[in-house]
């Protein structure tokens, strides 16, 4: 019964995510060509518009003032998927349906000739869509239960239903599309980190967490009480923020504010148009209870190459590390993604190594638990359009993922497991002048 509840409460919210208004979209064919860009997967590396500008955390173009062309914009963008998993292991393995999803919002107006003011929303149903112990993922670990049971093997469901709430001042400063952005949330993103993975291009198709998210990679991407500001001098940016660094407890429908106690810095630099790097690093106080104190780093370097007309390769590599998490003295993850795609089909992988310690994963009998020993993922998926109408679009696809693991954990998962997943993605882009 529960699993048919499931079902039912993933088929209505992912009816719901394609509905919206018709509006006049006159200036975006002569203004802002790409943002008549519409599916799931967005342009990374977008032909933008005189009134466009490309935000390189969300992955998406957005309005960039002009002298006499005063504009109001509503931005809609988001997926959800669901998915069928098996995974090997009596003692590891499950069984289950999930059906994890986000969807945004950006309602934006200018205020004179050089000030884009934008509302951000973003929204989940994760809480009520995913499994009460999470989506069964081996190696996966963070964050508490509500019966305040660590998740293990299992990605926690993500703040529902407010995942995000900012409040931004894009002010542009060069006809380079040089700006300053200032921001306000108090639930947003701190400056660390790589682009989050469900914005990026390589990560919006696979359905799976990765391993290394609470790793130094998208640990920061719901955070409390952020103030920011980022700077686009021509292809350099610089970043920084300050936040509450105490994390979401993803149970709970809440909207905490805290004090400030932390701060991140992260910059950019556009090596060539299809190239992007990224570094940060953020000091993070209070992160959980009995913790007073990480560091998280991050670098990070994504890649866009045209092979044919039709098919595109897109390559993410992230490196993570923090320190002070779960008794352990420092952590790292290494991730690489890729994806050919054409408008219609998409061929994925992603491999990871990472260190998880034996207490984190609850194996029992080793002589240093609180160490990081290395485990690798290594994940191959295939997806395709199934449908699409009016910006959106219905994807399958299928995936299966091998975890390769040290010796003192192949008790505990019976050897090196297989997963399989097969799944349905329904989402999309549009943009509406108001």
């Amino acid at each position: 019964m529960e699993k048919i509840k499931t079902f039912l409460w993933a088929c209505l919210f992912l009816a719901l995510v394609p509905m919206a208004w018709a509006a006049d979209a006159s200036m975006m064919d002569s203004m802002m060509p790409s943002m008549k860009e519409g599916g799931i997967l967005l342009n990374p590396t977008p032909q933008l518009g005189q009134m466009e500008i490309f935000d390189e955390d969300m992955q998406m173009v957005m309005p960039f003032a002009q002298p006499h062309m005063g504009m109001t914009m509503l931005m809609l963008h988001g997926y959800g998927f669901f998915e069928a998993m098996g995974e090997e292991g009596v003692q590891r393995g499950r069984a289950d349906f999930s059906a994890p999803n986000m969807f945004m919002a950006d309602l934006g107006t200018t205020l004179d000739d050089h000030q884009y003011l934008n509302l951000d929303v973003m929204l989940t149903s994760d809480l009520w869509l995913v499994p009460k112990t999470g989506t069964p993922e081996l190696l996966q670990i963070g964050e508490n239960q509500s019966n305040g049971q660590p998740f293990i093997d299992a990605q926690h469901p993500h703040s529902s239903p407010l995942m995000g709430l900012t409040l931004s001042d894009t002010i542009s400063l060069a006809d380079d599309k040089s700006a300053l952005k200032l921001f306000a949330a108090p639930r947003g993103e701190s400056t660390d980190g790589p682009i989050a993975f469900m914005h990026r291009i390589t990560g919006m198709v696979n359905p799976s967490t990765p391993l290394g998210h609470h790793i130094g990679q998208d640990v920061g991407h719901i955070t409390s009480t952020v103030l920011g500001e980022s700077l686009k001098l021509g292809s350099f940016h610089i970043e920084a923020s300050v936040f509450n660094g105490t994390e979401p407890n993803p149970t709970q429908v809440d909207l905490p504010l805290g004090p400030i106690n932390s701060f991140a810095v992260r910059a950019m630099d556009e090596l060539a148009p299809n190239i992007l790097f990224m570094a940060s690093y953020a000091n993070v106080g209070t992160p959980e209870p009995g913790i007073a104190n990480d560091e998280r780093f991050s670098a990070s370097l994504y890649t866009h190459t045209p092979l044919d007309d039709i098919w595109t390769f897109h390559n993410t590599l992230i490196y993570g590390g923090i320190t002070n998490i779960d008794n352990a003295t420092f952590l790292n993850s290494v991730l690489d993604e890729f994806l050919f795609n054409t408008k219609v089909f998409n061929v994925y992988g992603r491999i990871e190594e990472l260190q998880r310690t034996p207490n984190q994963l609850a194996v029992s009998g080793s002589a240093t638990p609180n160490t990081g020993e290395w485990v690798t993922a290594l994940t191959v998926g295939f997806s395709h359009q199934v449908v699409a109408w009016d910006g959106w679009e219905l994807i399958a696809g299928l995936q299966a993922t091998n975890d390769q693991l040290p010796s003192d954990f192949q008790a505990a998962y019976e050897g090196n497991p297989f997963s399989y997943q097969f799944f349905f993605q329904l989402g999309g882009t549009q943009a509406y002048s108001l």
